[in-house]
């Protein structure tokens, strides 16, 4: 076996520190990020950092941030500026063949922005006559559903309400938002089964946990501050297993910078007790193995079950349909670990299974969310301390968007409730989510997109497609405090709209505001930042929506958009009205440090389900499926490979070379096909590309593909070669990356791996889950050819 070289050191600790630091310096951002740094996460008066979405601990700390978000905020507390003198050096065809990391690192967009065709130039322009714009263009559609409007995660609560309801009395429910992208099968999942599609865990679950499932999550890249209480819930004497295709090296220990003891001595706390190096896209199969197990040995809490579950049976049924070597050919363990695992959870008092997006980013993403829920009702695990489901979003207010009605199939009672409050009729058809609606722009349905945040280009599949399209819209609109990829592709009408950032203070004519965000544990937290805007030209979110609203709808109109953006108070208190859970907003968010949490019925076992009970599901695709879809573009490859081999033979006259080339296809189609995966590096949040430093992964490029040096090993490759890489799409059309540099790292076999955003455009806009629309971002049925360097030969492997 080849040894795969490995980041030795622990997770954090002072190459975290050193790493922080130099992306602060890296930023023109150490004394303006300093500052920020040192306000993040504080109560009463601090701000929420606007990375991942991980909860704050009741506990009190001058120092709460990790890496991570130490590097989100050196990008948002920037000096420098990408204003109109920048701009004026640049043509947009000149920066669409910038980079991302390029585009990240030019500045804060410091003043509002129109695309000027005839010069191919950004050209400032006055806010008032990027609002006429705006509205002259909305107001040309035949119809509202012609306009889509797209949300970031980091949006806040108060801009995310009025923006929802600015787009609602417009007269659609087309609101996309990053959701769709990322945790879509959990809301869909958790809700059909459980009743509310968020985590049924809080923060101090995690102090009382015996064990923690941790299912397609790296927490040391993407939610560092998730190792703290995993190393102290560790030391309690929890056990934590990690299921994943990759052995993630920032999990192995973690040096808390907190700790003197660590950072002074050297020492460093164990996180994980194993890992499960299943197959990629194997993890509804892994379940199901271990519930059949469960079950058939009357290992199930069957008091919870009778008492407060309903499908049971079907299940069950199901279940005892499903063969051992099915279950192993579909998550490629063997039935012994499996079981060994299943005991593990038998002899558990109190389990938590935690996630990300290596469970729901797949075509079968529903049913790992499925599979991993009926996990939890089997024993009972929901509604009791120390247990429950824990799916860790990815962005700070990804949820609390969510909950304010970004959505565009919203639930009748949300609707219901906008009318009772506001005394105006709501749309009632769904609107276009992330998927529909790129296909709706491509096909020329949509002709206006307003982006509140995000880069949606880039962050949806198909990335280079969109961008052709959005050239052919009448309006784009970007409210964000970055330029990036999606804005440099103009249609008729392009405006750029700067806001201020979470780091800076929100002041308006009736004073300093503050914000709120919920986090992925149904917190609501207020978030104020402390830095002066980086120019005096910059609005903020709620302001800009109540300017287009006037503007659109008039200023005599019923509801007050004005007041709402210069006193955050009025927004509360409609939210209050109209949102569950936020009676008494204003008072609450006011009275206790940490905010509040909001009411989550079943962690207190009762279900707002179809049934009125929690309900198991059964899986809709095989779980086989992953191996299923390999073997047969295996012998769609072999059978190519042989007609290119026929071919060949004709123009052939020495039967030797003959038999030889037979069998070199022969050997190339046994491994034709691999199962990939994208991942993101330690030197990026989502999109934002901070540098190439994958520290736990050691590379420094982006432009890489990961494999097991066994794999390489015994196809004859190399670390170093350079590797293109396709799949068929959904409409049978090849789509190619590459080339890639060969990386060696810890994956399981027939998997390979490399870096989103640059993979997407290998995934069509028809790959995805069936009810959540998911795209399928953790799993593609690849080829890969090894280009040849010494001969200038192809190698198909």
């Amino acid at each position: 076996m080849r040894k795969i070289p490995v980041y030795t050191h622990p997770a954090a600790g002072w190459p975290a520190l050193i790493a922080s630091t130099r992306k602060l310096m890296d930023y023109s951002a150490f004394l303006r990020g300093s500052l920020s740094v040192l306000s993040s996460n504080q109560p009463k008066g601090g701000f929420d950092c606007p990375g991942c979405a991980w909860p704050d601990h009741k506990s009190h700390k001058t120092f709460d941030v990790c890496e991570t978000g130490i590097k989100v905020i050196a990008s948002e507390a920037m000096s420098t500026r990408a204003d109109a003198q920048f701009f004026a050096k640049h043509t947009v065809k000149e920066l669409q063949a910038w980079s991302g990391y390029e585009l990240e690192h030019i500045g804060r967009l410091s003043e509002p922005l129109y695309y000027d065709a005839a010069q191919d130039h950004y050209i400032p322009i006055s806010w008032q006559d990027a609002y006429a714009r705006i509205a002259t263009q909305l107001q040309k559609l035949d119809s509202p559903d012609e306009a889509l409007f797209y949300t970031s995660g980091r949006v806040t609560n108060e801009p995310a309400f009025m923006f929802q309801l600015f787009v609602r009395c417009f007269g659609t429910n087309n609101l996309p938002d990053c959701s769709n992208m990322c945790h879509e099968p959990t809301s869909v999942m958790l809700g059909k089964q459980l009743g509310i599609g968020k985590a049924t865990v809080i923060l101090e679950d995690f102090e009382q946990a015996k064990l923690i499932l941790m299912f397609g999550q790296n927490p040391a890249t993407n939610h560092p501050r998730m190792l703290e209480m995993l190393a102290h819930a560790h030391k309690q004497g929890c056990r934590i297993i990690s299921i994943n295709p990759m052995r993630e090296q920032g999990l192995s220990a973690f040096r808390n910078p907190q700790k003197p003891s660590h950072m002074v001595a050297g020492k460093s706390d164990d996180i994980v007790d194993d890992v499960i190096q299943i197959q990629i896209g194997g993890d509804a199969a892994l379940l199901t193995g271990m519930a059949k197990w469960l079950t058939k040995n009357n290992k199930i809490n069957t008091d919870f079950i009778e008492q407060h579950t309903s499908g049971f049976e079907a299940l069950d049924t199901w279940l005892r349909q499903q063969s051992w070597a099915d279950v192993e050919r579909g998550c490629g363990i063997s039935k012994d670990e499996i079981i060994n695992l299943a005991r593990l959870v038998a002899d558990s008092p109190a389990t938590i299974c935690t996630w990300g997006m290596g469970i729901t980013q797949h075509v079968q993403g529903d049913d790992n969310v499925a599979m991993i829920t009926n996990l939890l009702l089997l024993m009972g695990m929901i509604g009791i301390d120390g247990a429950g489901a824990s799916p860790v979003r990815g962005h700070s207010n990804v949820q609390g968007d969510r909950t304010m009605g970004i959505h565009e199939r919203p639930k009748q009672s949300l609707l219901d409730s906008l009318e009772r409050v506001f005394k105006r009729p709501m749309p009632q058809e769904d609107g276009l989510d992330v998927v529909a609606g790129a296909k709706a722009m491509i096909d020329g349905k949509i002709k206006a997109f307003v982006s509140m945040g995000g880069n949606y280009a880039v962050a949806a599949p198909d990335s280079s497609t969109i961008q052709q399209a959005l050239t052919n819209n009448q309006l784009n609109v970007f409210v964000a405090t970055k330029l990036n990829e999606t804005m440099l592709y103009p249609g008729v009408d392009n405006l750029i709209l700067p806001c201020v950032g979470r780091t800076e203070r929100l002041i308006t004519a009736k004073g300093e505001q503050f914000a709120t965000i919920e986090d992925s544990m149904c917190q609501i937290v207020a978030t104020q930042g402390r830095l002066d805007p980086i120019s005096d030209t910059l609005k903020s979110e709620a302001q800009i929506v109540a300017d287009i609203a006037t503007q659109l709808f008039g200023a005599e109109s019923s509801i007050p958009w004005q007041a709402m953006s210069e006193n955050f108070d009025i927004i509360r208190d409609y939210i209050a009205q109209a949102i569950e859970g936020f009676e008494d907003f204003n008072q609450r968010i006011r009275t206790a440090d940490r905010g509040f949490h909001l009411y989550h019925p079943a962690r207190h076992r009762q279900w707002d389900t179809e049934s009125g009970k929690a309900q198991f599901e059964v899986p809709k695709y095989p779980i086989t499926y992953v191996a299923s879809q390999m073997t047969e573009r295996t012998a769609k490859f072999a059978a190519e490979s042989k007609q290119k081999s026929d071919i060949n033979s004709d123009v052939k006259t020495a039967q030797s070379n003959s038999e030889s080339n037979s069998q070199n296809d022969t050997q190339a189609s046994e491994q034709a096909v691999w199962q990939l995966t994208s991942v993101r590096s330690h030197d990026q949040f989502n999109t934002m590309i901070f540098g190439f430093q994958d520290r736990y992964r050691q590379t420094d490029r982006r432009d890489v593909l990961f494999m097991h040096p066994d794999e390489m090993n015994r196809l004859g490759w190399q670390k170093g070669d350079t590797v293109m890489v396709s799949r068929q799409d959904s409409k049978d059309q090849q789509r190619t990356l590459g080339p890639l540099i060969l990386t060696e790292m810890d994956i399981a076999a027939n998997a390979v791996a490399t870096y989103y955003p640059e993979c997407n455009d290998l995934i069509d806009l028809d790959t995805h889950a069936p009810d959540s629309r998911i795209p399928a971002y953790k799993s593609l049925t690849v080829v890969l050819q090894r280009v040849s360097t010494n001969t200038g030969l192809a190698d198909s492997a």
